[in-house]
């Protein structure tokens, strides 16, 4: 049997499923936005990607071209005369080369992902003399809610910050585990009920960009999108005022309403019930039964604060998703 023909089609599936991998990650809205950054961890973490694919390159795609070559020149044919040495010697020199390479591309590779992920820290605050605007973020079947408890508002499935402002997020879950992204602004990061993780982001050019959960939750998980725009500090403001001056209130029925399983338009509230978001927090945490209980503290805006414990523990679940800013 002739196996030409078997060798090229898997050669060609290979192709389409790693470009077919490379479209799902990064492509969205005409264009690959993971490598389109517009803030400076969305920056960084591109750095940090083609650093580290350029430095593996050194070494895969010198093993792929002898491997091909290797296949090629020792084939098994009738025509193939190439000498067959079985009690070859082995040469120090090659194994010194093949070995040495690979351990210090790691050691290189090591370095600069500790590097980074000190310095992307996504409870860590962004260096800024501008005041961070806090976010309260609830992802929900199969909708996001964001609360600006500083300005007293919220609105569904879109969110506004201004341009060159440190963002602070804060986020939870009232559904299945889900994962919140911005490519352009910073990588995902996980939402937990009883968990309120940190996520510190920042937006340097206006516009409207694209946010999704990146974590399967059911039916509708891929409509669970949102736009996020970016504004100048008046247009910020200004927006603000309308909402209030305009959209109705979010009351706690509303709120359960819109918790309900279903997709939902994007919508904005005038107002929020006090201390909804650490309700949300602490709705599935059993008093003495949940080691990560109170977590919910650490998102308070009035000034309360989290036990060093509790702190360490949201830190450590920071960095379950290498994405988070890795």
């Amino acid at each position: 049997m002739n196996k030409k023909p078997k060798a090229i089609i898997a050669l060609v599936l290979t192709v389409l499923t790693v470009a077919l991998l490379i479209w799902t990650c990064f492509y969205a809205g005409g264009k690959y936005v993971v490598f389109d950054p517009k803030g400076p961890i969305g920056q960084a973490q591109k750095e940090l990607i083609i650093l580290t694919t350029a430095l593996s390159a050194l070494i895969i795609v010198p093993v792929m071209i002898l491997t091909f070559f290797i296949v090629w020149r020792y084939r098994d044919t009738p025509t193939n005369k190439v000498k067959y040495q079985p009690h070859w010697d082995d040469s120090k020199k090659l194994e010194t080369t093949w070995w040495a390479i690979p351990i210090i591309v790691i050691l290189i590779i090591a370095v600069i992902t500790a590097r980074y992920t000190y310095l992307l820290e996504p409870s860590k605050p962004i260096a800024s003399t501008q005041k961070p605007v806090t976010i309260q973020v609830t992802s929900l079947d199969w909708k996001w809610l964001f609360m600006y408890p500083e300005e007293g508002i919220a609105t569904v499935n879109q969110v506004h910050i201004p341009k060159g402002v440190p963002v602070r997020f804060e986020l939870t879950a009232d559904a299945p585990m889900n994962s919140f992204w911005i490519p352009q602004l910073g990588g995902q990061i996980y939402t937990m009920s009883g968990m309120a993780m940190k996520l510190h982001l920042q937006a340097d050019h206006e516009g409207t960009y694209f946010g999704s959960g990146a974590n399967f939750s059911g039916e509708h998980f891929g409509q669970m999108r949102f736009d996020v725009e970016v504004q100048s500090d008046e247009e910020y403001k200004n927006w603000v005022a309308d909402i209030k001056k305009q959209s109705k209130p979010l009351t706690k029925d509303g709120y359960l309403a819109l918790a309900k399983p279903g997709l939902s338009q994007p919508a904005e509230y005038s107002s929020i019930p006090d201390g909804l978001f650490k309700e949300i927090v602490n709705k599935y945490v059993v008093e003495g039964s949940n080691p990560h209980a109170g977590h919910g503290e650490a998102t308070s805006t009035e000034g309360s604060s989290k036990s060093g414990t509790e702190e360490h523990a949201a830190m450590d679940m920071s960095h379950m998703n290498m994405s988070g800013h890795n």
